[in-house]
């Protein structure tokens, strides 16, 4: 079994939530350092390897900079988001910029701030010459199609819009090499939230066979190959971890089987992980304050849909815990609901779970695990919802607040309310 873990004791919890009232995310610095520094010692077999961390996962740039200091980059699919990374402190190289349809401003901005380039597709080609330039640096990002499955999250690689044919990216390196590039990166990214480890080191072998190739049809000598992202976690007590050991060891035997003989070696493997930085190290805490007994019975809770949308959005499993009741029998079914306008704003539907207390004050706090990647980044606004705020456990257990809650301000900060004045 793959124990919940929460960091704070429910003492310890209703102290907090006096000075910072629920909804709120948690995230925990220590936690997600120690997770940092094993992938950074698993991938050591390697000449040279780099994490760019996927910054839609959670972009802040405090949880940027923690990652920074332990050696790690950012991947970046924005403006905001090349902006945040500069923010942490992260320069050039440690950045990388993959996007899809890009404006011509993203391409500038990602330029100046010496980020590499990852294109998408055969035509930004000569869409990047025409707006910026051709940088020495440049990556293209590789669409297996029917040589790769995809998963229930990220579709399969034939229905995705992203990245180049097999055929079409040699013929991309060697137009790239005749512009003006002279160093070259292949990147792929086919799976989401994917928890068997052949399957990562399969892509591996699938980039390294095409980089093989490359070199043989073009010259070209790749500097680095980048795995992607898609690396899983166990949402479900009942799932197991990723080995990140098990993982790297797997893809270095497919190194020294493909890329050693092909006189390849040294070649850097980069990675864009997001999910498994930082998911298992938030969450959202939230507090009970209603129950419904009809055909169901429901527990209302101060958060919504708007604060974590991957269970109403495609049905998506997240624990839950209720403080001071980890070790209490579930002798209750639940739905745990929000209260937006919406039938799928429901956290978990039927779940097992102790008997509940509700109430403004008195209502138990309910733990949701799992959300410290694609939680509040995946936040909204429908029907006037406010974004809850995100806190940070500070290795010496202080607590600094590092985005505070939405106002109503915020929300009518866009408005033109002169224009209101004016039509009517």
């Amino acid at each position: 079994m793959n124990s919940k873990h929460f960091p704070l004791t429910k003492t310890q919890l209703e102290a907090v939530a006096d000075r910072y009232p629920t909804p709120f995310y948690l995230y925990d610095e220590a936690a997600i350092r120690r997770n940092a520094q094993a992938i950074l010692k698993a991938f050591a077999v390697f000449p040279a390897f780099k994490e760019h961390f996927a910054v839609k996962a959670l972009p802040n740039p405090v949880i940027l900079k923690i990652l920074a200091a332990e050696g790690f980059g950012a991947d970046c699919a924005s403006y905001p988001e090349l902006l945040l990374a500069a923010m942490a402190g992260m320069r050039g190289e440690d950045m990388m910029f993959t996007s899809n349809e890009t404006p011509a401003r993203e391409y500038q901005k990602a330029l100046e701030l010496g980020a590499i380039i990852n294109l998408d597709d055969l035509t930004h080609i000569d869409f990047l010459e025409k707006v910026a330039r051709i940088p020495e640096l440049i990556s293209c990002r590789y669409n297996p199609g029917p040589l790769k499955g995809g998963n229930a999250i990220i579709g399969t690689p034939e229905e995705a819009k992203y990245g180049f044919t097999r055929e079409q990216i040699i013929d991309a390196f060697a137009l790239l090499r005749d512009k003006g590039a002279r160093r070259f990166a292949l990147h792929t990214m086919v799976a989401s939230n994917e928890l068997n480890p052949e399957y990562h080191i399969e892509t591996a072998r699938i980039l390294f066979e095409l980089a093989v190739e490359i070199q043989v049809k073009t010259g070209i000598r790749l500097e680095f190959v980048n795995l992607g992202g898609g690396v899983g976690i166990p949402y479900k007590p009942d799932q197991q971890p990723i080995v990140y050991d098990y993982l790297a060891q797997g893809i270095k035997k497919v190194y020294d089987e493909l890329i050693l003989p092909a006189g390849l070696d040294p070649l850097g493997i980069h990675t864009e992980w997001g999910r498994v930085i930082t998911g298992p190290y938030g969450w959202l805490v939230t507090k009970a304050i209603h129950t419904k007994h009809i055909y169901r019975d429901y527990i209302g809770l101060d958060a919504c849909m708007a604060d974590l949308m991957r269970p109403g959005l495609y049905g998506a499993y997240h624990h839950i815990t209720i403080p001071g009741k980890e070790d209490a029998p579930l002798t209750e079914t639940y739905d745990v609901v929000g209260s937006l306008c919406e039938n799928n704003d429901k956290f978990a539907v039927q779940r097992p779970l102790p008997k509940i207390q509700v109430g403004e004050t008195s209502g138990d706090f309910v733990i949701i695990h799992d959300a410290g990647a694609h939680g509040r980044a995946m936040g909204f606004n429908y029907n006037g919802k406010l974004r809850c705020g995100e806190l940070l456990l500070r290795p010496d257990g202080s607590l600094t607040m590092i985005r505070r809650p939405e106002t109503v301000e915020d929300y009518f900060a866009t408005l033109d309310l002169k224009a209101l004045e004016g039509l009517f």
